[in-house]
């Protein structure tokens, strides 16, 4: 039975996988040091299905959907991610423009379904547009034009990956993220190899210190495994407006992070067009009153 209180064993739980999500584009950026970005993604989608696809079952969803999730999550979403990241964007900046999945989500519900968009909904976009072009217009080089079109790129892949995964319907989630992220590999090696050159990859491995070989564990399993699993676990036994509205601290965690240990400067313009995306994200969270 589901209930809309969170414990505060399960609230500290969600606040842990917000805070690993979060503080996760920080580890990114230090693993893209040593790696490139297309190959790292390539390494990290391999690790999160091998040896975890031998121990886990094989949810019950086709081969066709988990192709399309692995592809747009590995390929398209942090393929991208990771691109934008390597130079054209902070890992604060980065962990906010994504969570405009949102919007790219409603819009997919409005092409397939034939929803509308509420007055409020406008409303909220309108804001996070605002956000992002006081980005562009005051950038200090935290985010160049480049990098937010990557990101968002990058975003509409995952809503583009939410979508297939909810048309699979009730499915155990960690099996699906495990059987998936095996598709994810052969693309992005392949992109690795003709964009950063046949040897870009096997030189960062070789060059490889244990630091960014803990980067690349924390995203795997840290970021993959236990965040998925953990999150999937927390919808499964409570409402998703009880648990989703939550994530909207994975930024608050990205920024902070990322001005605590790279020193990303948070000037009053930055934080203002934070608040706008911000802003427009918890506004798609408020309830709707029906007659």
């Amino acid at each position: 039975m589901l209930t809309a209180h969170l414990p505060w064993r399960h609230a500290l739980l969600a606040l842990l996988v917000v805070a690993v999500w979060g503080t996760n584009f920080v580890v990114i950026r230090f693993a893209l040091q040593s790696l490139p970005p297309l190959g790292l993604a390539a390494v990290r989608f391999f690790l999160a299905a091998v040896p975890a696809v031998f121990f886990v079952p094989r949810p019950a969803a086709s081969w066709t959907s988990l192709a399309a999730y692995g592809v747009l999550i590995g390929a398209g979403q942090f393929g991208l991610l990771f691109l934008a990241m390597s130079q054209w964007i902070s890992p604060g900046l980065a962990s906010l423009v994504v969570q405009t999945q949102v919007f790219f989500t409603i819009g997919w519900a409005l092409w397939t379904q034939g929803e509308r968009m509420r007055p409020l909904q406008w409303l909220a976009l309108i804001l996070a547009a605002l956000g992002l072009w006081t980005l562009l217009s005051f950038s200090d080089g935290s985010a160049t034009p480049a990098g937010l079109v990557l990101v968002l790129l990058a975003a509409l892949c995952w809503a583009a990956g939410n979508h297939v995964a909810k048309q699979a319907g009730r499915i155990h989630m960690l099996g699906y993220v495990v059987w998936s992220s095996g598709f994810a590999v052969p693309p992005l090696l392949l992109l690795s190899w003709w964009f950063e050159g046949p040897t870009a990859l096997t030189q960062g491995l070789a060059s490889a210190d244990a630091a960014t070989w803990v980067a690349v564990v924390w995203q795997t399993v840290g970021n993959t495994l236990f965040g998925y699993a953990a999150w999937a676990w927390l919808l499964a036994r409570y409402p998703a407006a009880t648990v989703s509205p939550l994530a909207l601290g994975v930024p608050v965690f990205g920024m902070a992070a990322s001005a605590w240990w790279m020193g990303e400067s948070m000037p009053v313009w930055k934080l203002s067009a934070a608040g706008l995306v911000m802003l427009g994200l918890i506004l798609n969270f408020l309830p709707v009153r029906r007659p």
